[in-house]
């Protein structure tokens, strides 16, 4: 699938299961709104990082993880370099 540079970024910083605060910190971003309409939701959409939560997508407790798709294209982008 064709990947945003922003969630290519996403993918290459998120390690383990990380929460949004976590991440939008791990990425160098303040704009919690940029953050999450050009890098948060538009990797979820493309089902490279899930929801550990995904029956409670509000919940203070929420992380995210990178899914078998991200994984597959994050080897292949570093097959690339």
């Amino acid at each position: 699938p064709q990947v945003t540079p922003q969630v290519a970024y996403l993918l290459r910083v998120l390690k383990g299961h990380m929460s949004a605060v976590t991440l939008q910190a791990a990425l160098g971003l303040s704009d919690k709104k940029s953050f999450r309409e050009r890098y948060l939701r538009p990797a979820l959409a493309m089902g490279m990082i899930a929801m550990a939560i995904p029956q409670k997508p509000q919940s203070r407790l929420q992380t995210y993880h990178i899914t078998v798709a991200g994984q597959e294209w994050l080897q292949s982008s570093h097959s690339q370099d």
